[in-house]
């Protein structure tokens, strides 16, 4: 044995050694009562804004930069529109005037207010008002703004409505979304890792253990990113609650992993200390191996443009990183701890039978083998098709009405305002240029088709300030195109270095960002995770076969996805983000399990010949991987309770994925490959050049391996 053997025998003891395990404890607790405190303080850590999420280089933000010259850069336009179907009274408009001189008292609002402005058809009234969140994160500080507009404009005839909508009214909306989202997020995931713990060890206690230990992590992993967070990294509601699902549904997993193995290893040693010892020398790797590959995939989106995307990767990688440690070192103490009583009323005692070996999985693999390569092929064909439903992705972004599951009422009064005039009010285009330039500029402007007008400019400090109102509505195909023929225009004129910004540019330049983001992160994470497997294998064939067949499940997942949003819940479109944060979760997480089944099969291949060591590894790891993928495929699927279109897709397309992954993928694609490529596997490997072990001992009436050439 060399000295790093050695030395990974040692760390494998410590956790649950009879000393180990009680200084283990100290510092987790030493951990909790450090960083615990500040996780409660991720939620005002946020920042919401859509803007804030561009890189630097795009030229929405370039505008957003220079507008602090000319007016806070936390301005947000918000609309109120009123409504009355017979034609607006008299009273109405002195109505809607008398609102206008109160919305100024609403919190954060300026006197910045325009209106109340008739429709020419005499059905509707429109009024803008301003709302300054200066540095503030968005979301907090907008909703009661909005809130106290709301109760003025709802006061009086009940037969005038009014609507709060625009990009104040929609955001107000959207908070109201993300409303307590950790409290929904965690006790519904808490419900679905209860349940199936409870489902997969039918025991009244054990399920505690990686219950408290993944919720320890969770507090440590966001005390963790709040500190990030205050030291520039972007963190949003959208990164916070995938945070949450990643460490319980990946922490859980661990556990699952290490606590099977564990319990294997009870049946096999008298003192648990012992067995705990090698349940962790056997198990680490792959858990380690596995977490590996979710950290650092998701450290991969660190090379994204958008700020959203690439800080969304530092936060799952601390989740994931302080989950593995929590699993591999506080879960072996608290087991060791509370001893074998825990496991009741089935208590794994010495000697006792190991029920996987005559199992569902091990009559599964047994079917398997008998016509491995028929069942590979088809199961690739079936996959293949499923995956054909990505032609009908509409991944270009969501409109202001496809964010949501349901109809707010911003929604309802930007069809209001659409009904009765220009449905671009309340957003303008916004053109910042050198002012020598503003008339060529305001010229070139005021005649781009879908703009229809322009504002006097504002100079100041050698540059001019130009507002344009879109004609169509600013979350349409057609006021991005407007975008593009403005740009198109402005940038003609020479010298001027005229820019483009505004909340509709602001949208197209997310939508391009996270395109060229897709380009560039998804082979760089495939390529990653290659390594990973080439090195945790020490083969060439294996992590091959096993990025292939995580691909192909990746396409099945986002096909059959497609039908259903589409088909049945009938949503508009998909994020922008949406094939790349399902492509992320889907490989890294999906990879685990093969990770899991292969590391298990490659040890049994060195006993007893890869055809066989593949039936023990499936018949050993099917239950545990099974009971895995059920429970991270519910924690995402929690994803789904949120009223947001974005979440509701991700969770919806991983958890679909995972599931895949976990009864045909690895269980049924991924042993029947092992199976027909035999030892060739593992090729380079010197595994993939000897003798398998000569015939043996059946398992689950499949013949033994027949010896393999030796290669001299």
């Amino acid at each position: 044995m060399n000295a790093l053997q050695r030395a990974g025998n040692a760390l494998a003891r410590f956790p649950g050694g009879r000393v180990g395990k009680w200084v283990v404890l100290g510092v987790w607790v030493v951990l909790l009562l450090a960083l615990g405190s500040l996780a409660g303080k991720l939620n005002g850590a946020e920042d919401n804004q859509a803007s804030s999420w561009l890189p630097g280089s795009a030229e929405s933000t370039q505008v957003l930069n220079l507008s602090g010259q000319f007016q806070s850069t936390g301005l947000v336009p918000t609309v109120v529109v009123y409504e009355r179907a017979s034609g607006v009274t008299p009273a109405d408009l002195t109505k809607a005037r008398a609102d206008a001189g109160a919305f100024v008292n609403a919190p954060h609002a300026t006197h910045q207010i325009v209106g109340p402005i008739p429709s020419k058809d005499g059905k509707a009234i429109e009024t803008i008002i301003q709302i300054d969140l200066g540095n503030s994160s968005g979301w907090n500080d907008l909703t009661p703004a909005v809130n106290a507009i709301k109760a003025q404009a709802a006061s009086g005839d009940p037969g005038l409505s009014a609507y709060v909508t625009g990009p104040g009214g929609i955001g107000a909306d959207e908070a109201g979304a993300f409303s307590g989202i950790d409290g929904v997020l965690l006790y519904s995931t808490i419900a679905v890792v209860v349940g199936l713990l409870l489902l997969t060890y039918r025991s009244p206690i054990l399920w505690l253990l990686p219950l408290m230990s993944a919720g320890l992590a969770l507090s440590v992993a966001e005390g963790v990113v709040y500190l990030l967070a205050r030291h520039g990294l972007t963190v949003n509601a959208q990164s916070a609650g995938i945070l949450l699902v990643l460490v319980m549904g990946a922490g859980t997993d661990y556990a699952l992993l290490l606590i099977a193995r564990y319990r294997e290893e009870l049946r096999r040693h008298a003192d648990r200390h012992e067995a705990m010892a090698i349940a962790l020398h056997r198990a680490g790797p792959a858990i380690i191996a596995s977490a590996a590959t979710v950290g650092v995939g998701m450290l991969c989106l660190t090379a994204a443009e958008m700020n959203s995307t690439s800080g969304l990767g530092p936060v799952c990688a601390v989740g994931v990183i302080v989950a593995l440690l929590a699993m591999v070192t506080l879960l072996p103490a608290l087991l060791t701890i509370f001893g074998r009583w825990i496991f009741w009323p089935v208590r794994p005692a010495v000697g006792t039978a190991d029920p996987t070996a005559t199992g569902l999985w091990a009559r599964i693999g047994g079917g398997i083998g008998k016509r491995s390569r028929t069942v590979w092929v088809g199961t690739v064909l079936i996959l293949g098709a499923l995956a054909v439903g990505i032609t009908g992705l509409k991944a270009d972004g969501l409109s202001n009405a496809g964010l949501f599951t349901n109809t707010p009422a911003s929604i309802v009064g930007q069809q209001v305002v659409a009904k009765h005039f220009p449905a671009g009010a309340g957003s303008p285009v916004i053109v910042i240029t050198k002012d020598a330039y503003a008339a060529q500029v305001d010229n070139a402007l005021n005649t781009t088709p879908g703009i229809v007008g322009v504002e006097d400019a504002i100079i100041k400090n050698g540059y001019a300030y130009l507002q344009g109102d879109l004609g169509p509505a600013p979350d349409s195909q057609a006021a991005k195109d407007t975008i593009d023929a403005v740009r198109t225009n402005v940038h003609a004129v020479q010298g001027a270095d005229a820019i483009v910004g505004g909340n509709t540019a602001v949208q197209l330049d997310t939508e391009r960002a996270s395109q060229h983001d897709d380009k560039i992160i998804i082979p760089l994470i495939l390529l990653v995770v290659l390594v990973i497997l080439g090195l945790l294998l020490r083969a060439l064939v294996a992590p091959l076969v096993l990025i292939a067949t995580v691909v192909l499940s990746f396409g099945a997942s986002l096909g059959l996805s497609s039908i259903m949003f589409n088909d049945v819940f009938h949503f508009s479109g998909e994020d922008a983000a949406y094939p790349l944060l399902s492509f992320v979760f889907l490989v890294a997480l999906g990879i685990d399990y093969n990770i899991f089944l292969m590391t298990r099969i490659r040890e049994e291949a060195v006993k007893v010949g890869t055809k066989r060591g593949a039936l023990v590894g499936l018949a050993a790891t099917g239950g545990v991987i099974t009971s895995a993928g059920m429970i991270l495929a519910g924690t995402f699927g929690v994803l789904g309770t949120l009223p947001v279109v974005g979440f509701a897709e991700i969770g919806f397309t991983v958890s679909l994925g995972v599931l895949l992954d976990t009864f045909i993928v690895r269980s049924i694609l991924v042993t029947a490959l092992a199976m027909d490529l035999n030892r060739w596997i593992w090729w380079p490997s010197a595994l993939g050049r000897r003798a398998t072990a000569p015939a043996g001992v059946p398992v689950q009436g499949y013949p033994a391996d027949e010896p393999d050439a030796v290669v001299k």
